[in-house]
């Protein structure tokens, strides 16, 4: 007898052809790659369009070449951002994945409670970063907040008022985005923890070998995988960080704290600068691929040697 033809359709007992599951599958996709290609890639080709005319309030496609993008360049408000970008990035991320994974370690020991001190580091992900900020933003206010609840315990000289000053005020971006993010970060790096053969383990205590220095030198390098998509999620989160900015410090005092996002919402919104938001737009989305892009690479090409031994 013949083979069935590759396709959709194969022969059944009673001469009709039926259809393959996999074409099933392949059918009930199509919708959601529509909506990923036009919403997603159509419309980062119609921001670079758009950056590259004079549109202000309304899109007007009368280009003028790079024009918006050397008013950006030469925006010094654009340059504050995209640099508390990069101490807001190195902070967040760094302290995320620091955080997250020394409490993942502690709880995989074995402490008491362990569910509460699961919840309770998870609860913070609950909220929006809208709630984040205001909440923090409240701790933070040096007549209400950390600084005068300490001050009545007696401590008249305590001070702890970042958020009203413009050397300090991007830290606390970090702090308020750390806090709520920390418990997502330890749970993805409890999961990879849950995940080590117990053997390894087993080894390690007959050779004699200090619990740190198996963590440092033998766990860590097995979770690769997760600190990579830790580094990812977390980057994401940085990139397009705006609601928690608004919240928490509103981008000052000044702009002392302002953010890209930010940037871009503001001038395509309030100052009717849809041509110079778009141009940011772009340009952070450069920005991004130029960061992760060689991280992804390399973990990639380690992923594709360990599966070639």
């Amino acid at each position: 007898m013949a083979e069935p033809a590759q396709g959709g359709l194969k022969p059944s007992q009673g001469g009709r052809r039926r259809w393959r599951p996999q074409w099933t599958a392949r059918v009930a996709l199509i919708p959601a790659m529509t909506i990923t290609i036009v919403c997603f890639y159509g419309f980062i080709i119609w921001t670079f369009v758009i950056s590259l005319t004079r549109s202000r309030l309304l899109p007007v496609y009368k280009f003028t070449g790079f024009d918006q993008y050397f008013r950006l360049f030469a925006n010094e408000r654009w340059w504050t951002a995209m640099q508390n970008l990069a101490i807001h990035g190195v902070l967040f991320i760094g302290g995320c994945m620091l955080f997250g994974y020394l409490l993942a370690i502690l709880i995989d020991r074995g402490i008491k409670a362990e569910g509460l001190f699961r919840t309770v580091f998870m609860l913070p992900l609950s909220m929006s970063f809208i709630v984040t900020g205001v909440i923090w933003q409240w701790v933070m206010n040096p007549g209400l907040g950390l600084q005068e609840a300490v001050r009545a315990l007696g401590w008249a000289s305590f001070e702890f008022n970042w958020i009203v000053r413009t050397d300090r005020s991007i830290y606390t971006l970090a702090i308020a985005g750390i806090w709520q993010q920390v418990g997502l970060c330890m749970a993805l790096f409890l999961a990879g923890l849950r995940n080590i053969d117990p053997n390894i383990w087993k080894a390690t205590r007959v050779d004699g070998i200090p619990v740190w220095r198996v963590y440092l030198h033998v766990i860590t390098p097995m979770l690769r995988t997760v600190f990579f998509t830790v580094f990812i999620l977390m980057s994401a989160i940085v990139m397009k960080a705006f609601d928690l900015v608004v919240a928490l410090t509103g981008g000052g005092p000044g702009f002392s704290s302002d953010l890209p996002a930010r940037f871009v919402v503001d001038h395509i919104l309030n100052r009717q600068e849809l041509g110079l938001g778009a141009a940011g737009a772009f340009v952070l989305l450069c920005t991004v691929i130029a960061v992760i892009s060689p991280y992804i690479h390399f973990e990639l090409r380690k992923e594709r040697g360990g599966r070639g031994h």
